[in-house]
């Protein structure tokens, strides 16, 4: 098998446990990744594909603008080496399967000149159309009849990048615009947050979070501050956007006022920390592997990414979601809907005060999010999908 994603920690992480999950099947597995993603790829076979999107957050933040303004200096570079990079990658190793990520727009000429059936992973549901809801980072209004043309935008990328993939075409010895759909579109989500639409077709498949069996250990002076108890965890991730101090000293603040701890993950950017605003009752790290202090927090505040929600609602603790961008306030409106989150604060609209109501909200939500949990707990997402790709070959 040959597995390619292209993003941030939360796009590589899934692929990583599925890889390991092959690997112990019996699979001879090759994961091709960007740099620097944080993602344990201890024991994997693992290829570059030659970027940097941590860097590219660190460098530019999440910021729609700045995306827009550095296309054609930055962004389109990187996707020119996505679209490539895998595709050597693929050639190179001549696998019988190829899973992808929708990032890697050259998937289906790799796989249809290969001969080998291919299968897409749609980590967020923005690929797949569906009248139930609307594409992940659209609209979280639901439209009726017309969520289905939300989902043009995922089909834009071919014609955006048409002269690479002409490239692609070149090097694979293919044909450009004959390509094979994929054989299965496969979504590592759980049925606990996002109930599966009746018309997506039978090739579609929602198996379940993809995980790995095993939590990294805590650094001595977190571990006590866990261990202590009567704390809210609050991290964003790479949400690089805005004054990540004056969100800090509103997170700080509201949390203090709910009358917990707090233990705050910076992330790429997202908090910053500054000396006044610490003390006792505040631990900061830089990550920190949620199963590891999901189940001991009483709440969760973060941004709303899909691995992060998987996270808390598996462990049993109520989310509380500040949507910055993309597909989370989708995910905001799904939880809220389930009962499974109060109203989530657009980052914002973030205060002290705000967050302070939420957290003394999500006692009501408890009961709702530990069904969840166990619900959660009877799947295998990564073993579901591990089966449905041996089925393709």
């Amino acid at each position: 098998m040959l597995l390619a994603t292209a993003g941030s920690r939360g796009d590589v992480e899934p692929f990583a446990a599925l890889a390991r999950r092959a690997l112990d099947a019996g699979h001879d597995v090759r994961l091709v990744v960007p740099d620097h993603s944080g993602v344990d790829l201890t024991g994997l076979d693992v290829v570059s594909m030659g970027v940097d999107y941590s860097k590219l957050i660190t460098q530019q933040g999440v910021s729609v603008a700045a995306a827009i303004r550095s296309y054609r200096s930055t962004v389109q570079p990187l996707m020119r080496a996505v679209i490539m990079e895998s595709a050597k990658a693929a050639m190179d190793f001549g696998p019988d399967v190829l899973v992808t990520h929708p990032k890697i727009l050259s998937a289906g000429l790799v796989a249809t000149s290969l001969g080998v059936p291919h299968a897409v992973v749609e980590i967020v549901p923005a690929v797949t159309p569906t009248t139930a809801f609307p594409a992940a980072g659209t609209s979280t209004r639901d439209l009726g009849r017309f969520n289905r043309y939300t989902y043009g935008a995922a089909s834009a990328g071919g014609a955006m990048f048409r002269r690479d993939l002409r490239d692609v075409s070149r090097l694979v010895g293919g044909t450009y615009g004959r390509t094979a759909p994929p054989a299965a579109t496969i979504l590592p989500i759980s049925a606990a947050v996002l109930d599966r639409p009746a018309d997506w077709p039978e090739t579609v498949h929602l198996t379940g979070a993809w995980t790995q069996d095993r939590v990294s250990a805590l650094d001595p002076a977190t571990a006590d501050f866990v261990a202590a108890g009567d704390f809210v965890y609050a991290g964003f991730g790479s949400m690089a956007a805005g004054d990540a101090r004056a969100r800090a000293q509103e997170v700080i603040g509201g949390i203090r006022a709910a009358g917990y701890r707090a233990l705050l993950a910076t992330g790429l950017g997202g908090l910053e920390v500054p000396a006044e605003l610490r003390g006792d009752d505040v631990h900061v790290i830089g990550s920190v592997d949620h199963a590891a202090v999901m189940p001991q927090a009483a709440a969760a505040v973060h941004h709303g990414g899909i691995g992060t929600v998987h996270a808390a609602t598996a462990a049993g603790t109520v989310s509380v979601l500040v949507p910055f961008i993309a597909d989370q306030p989708f995910w905001g409106a799904r939880l809220r809907a389930k009962g499974l989150t109060p109203d989530p604060i657009p980052q914002r609209r973030l205060t002290a005060q705000r967050l302070s109501a939420a957290l003394g909200a999500v006692e009501g939500f408890s009961p709702a999010v530990r069904a969840a949990a166990g619900q959660m707990a009877g799947e295998d997402g990564t073993g579901s999908a591990l089966r449905i790709i041996e089925g393709l070959r």
